[in-house]
């Protein structure tokens, strides 16, 4: 049965006092869409808004086009403001330009520019837990936050051999910077697999160098602990016998890293670790060279 006849039946329906909730249930429509009908029949007559619905029905409406202007200060927020949200951005265009745009409608503008990922697909399936059977398969990497200074930490998951920096920032910057200290001095250059978190340390300029370094970069799963157990580890090694749980200012950076450079070099010849048989680290690789 067409909208039109339905829609004069719900009105003689509705003039005869069968109540809203039945005409709906008898028209098999939702209760709300009936309500339209009746209101729309009460303000302009049953004619006028059969023509009006008529009218409506024609082909796709035109989308409203949005002004260039807007959406470079849109792509400009989400530069800006690391990869942010859409809400983030709707928060900062109503604080800044006094604009009310919503979500979606920011959504869509990013899509002309970006690729956009389907909240939907953020936990999405990314494959098994990387194992490794030998030296420079895998590197996990992670950072702490230490106050006013950050550090950078990773580890070859097999032979536990790690590096650390310390830096003023949490930034890609930082995070380009400690990927290339790391690879040159402690895992030979180039390794298998590097696995980081999802933070945004490790986008923009890390990952512009990333690929340099291993065949394959993996972000680990967020709220998965166990996926990043190996350096989740040595983070707590790292506190527990190097820097502890307190905050630093910036102005001790320099005192911190020296702190981290000795740290390492226990670390590595002095501290013997369980996983190694009881050896340390860089004494069980060269145990597996010879």
């Amino acid at each position: 049965m067409l909208n039109h006849t339905l829609i004069v039946l719900a009105w003689e329906l509705h003039k005869q006092g069968v109540p809203k909730a039945k005409i709906a249930q008898h028209l098999g429509k939702h209760r709300e869409t009936i309500i339209l009908w009746i209101q729309g029949i009460e303000r302009s007559g049953l004619l006028e808004f059969l023509d009006k619905y008529e009218k409506a029905k024609k082909g796709p409406r035109e989308k409203r086009q949005v002004d260039p202007l807007l959406k470079r200060r849109v792509w400009n927020i989400r530069e800006r403001e690391m990869d942010c949200c859409g809400q983030k951005i709707r928060y900062f265009l109503k604080r800044e330009y006094g604009v009310c745009l919503s979500a979606p409608k920011i959504y869509e503008i990013l899509a002309e520019k970006y690729e956009i990922r389907s909240r939907w697909k953020k936990n999405q399936e990314r494959g098994p837990i990387p194992r490794a059977s030998q030296p420079r398969e895998v590197v996990q990497m992670d950072t702490l936050d230490f106050g006013e200074i950050y550090a950078f930490t990773g580890i070859d998951i097999f032979s536990k051999e790690a590096d650390v920096l310390i830096a003023p920032e949490l930034t890609a910057r930082f995070g380009s910077h400690f990927l290339e200290q790391s690879m040159e001095r402690r895992f030979n250059h180039y390794v298998h697999l590097i696995q980081t978190d999802g933070g945004s340390e490790f986008k923009d300029e890390f990952k512009n160098q990333v690929n340099h370094y291993c065949d394959r970069y993996r972000i680990a799963r967020p709220y998965r602990k166990n996926e990043q157990a190996f350096i989740e580890s040595f983070n707590r090694t790292l506190r527990k016998e190097c820097l502890g749980w307190i905050k630093y200012r910036v102005g001790q950076l320099t005192e911190c890293q020296n702190m981290v450079e000795s740290f390492l070099e226990r670390y590595h010849y002095h501290r013997p670790h369980m996983g190694l048989g009881m050896k340390t680290p860089l004494i069980k690789q060269a145990d597996l060279e010879e």
